[in-house]
């Protein structure tokens, strides 16, 4: 029961890392706030979860809606101990065919929306401290050809990692990242099934990783845990990877 009675938000929770994220979190004896976009999809997870879990719609995006979460938990919870950050959107393109759309629709889900939640849900955890964990990517730190302007938001989101940690240390507010390599997700499956010999491609995924696999949503949500707990008082402004050893590996 490592968060044991916890006020605790996990955005882009209804599917995916964010979902492993809240059961894990449910597990440990978290009050967890299924916050999602697709609210049919956060309500399937909530109600899978329990009476230790609640679906809210979210649009990360949108600040009246941000400001409706945050004035939500203070009605009904008075306070807020964690918030996980892991809304996100793909949006691979080469540079110079990225439309001003697509930089914008990029930077208002992984940046600008991991900020307007913090602004938001800070002063609540001013008053008592708390863990603040934002789901970043290897991408954070290095670069894959065709992926902008993605990288350039996942970097961002390092700065403003550190940023906020620093800024506000002294009050008992810690804040970390975490940056996944790949996951087997549903989406990593999805791309793999639109190769002719999905088998294949998968294996050719699992060889680039030293471990031969790579990583598993369960495996991302047990870091969240450890950062979000009380294991963790002096981890502020930090990122922690999880790869498998990839982004150390020169070549194959």
């Amino acid at each position: 029961m490592r968060l044991k009675d916890k006020i605790c938000i996990v955005t882009g929770s209804g599917r995916g890392i964010g979902k492993a994220i809240a059961e894990a979190f449910v597990r440990e004896g978290g009050q967890v706030i299924v916050a999602d976009i697709d609210i049919a999809t956060g309500r399937a997870t909530a109600d899978a979860l329990g009476d230790r879990a609640e679906a809210v719609a979210l649009d990360v995006t949108d600040p009246q809606s941000v400001t409706a979460l945050a004035d939500h938990v203070q009605a009904v919870h008075g306070r807020l101990d964690v918030l996980v950050n892991n809304a996100g959107i793909n949006v691979f393109h080469e540079p110079l065919d990225t439309s001003d759309a697509e930089w914008a629709r990029c930077m208002s889900v992984d940046l600008e929306g991991v900020w307007r939640m913090c602004r938001a849900h800070l002063p609540l955890m001013l008053r008592a401290g708390g863990s603040i964990v934002n789901i970043a990517s290897s991408h954070s730190f290095t670069i894959i050809p065709g992926t902008f302007p993605y990288p350039v938001a996942k970097h961002g989101l390092l700065g403003l990692t550190r940023s906020l940690g620093i800024e506000y240390a002294r009050h008992k507010v810690r804040v970390n990242a975490i940056s996944p390599g790949y996951v087997e997700t549903q989406l990593a499956v999805e791309y793999w099934e639109s190769f002719d010999d999905p088998s294949a491609a998968r294996q050719q995924t699992y060889d680039l990783h030293p471990p031969g696999r790579i990583c598993t949503p369960g495996e991302v949500a047990m870091a969240a845990v450890f950062l979000a707990s009380d294991e963790a008082p002096f981890i502020n402004a930090e990122n922690i990877v999880i790869d498998g050893g990839r982004s150390v590996l020169y070549h194959e």
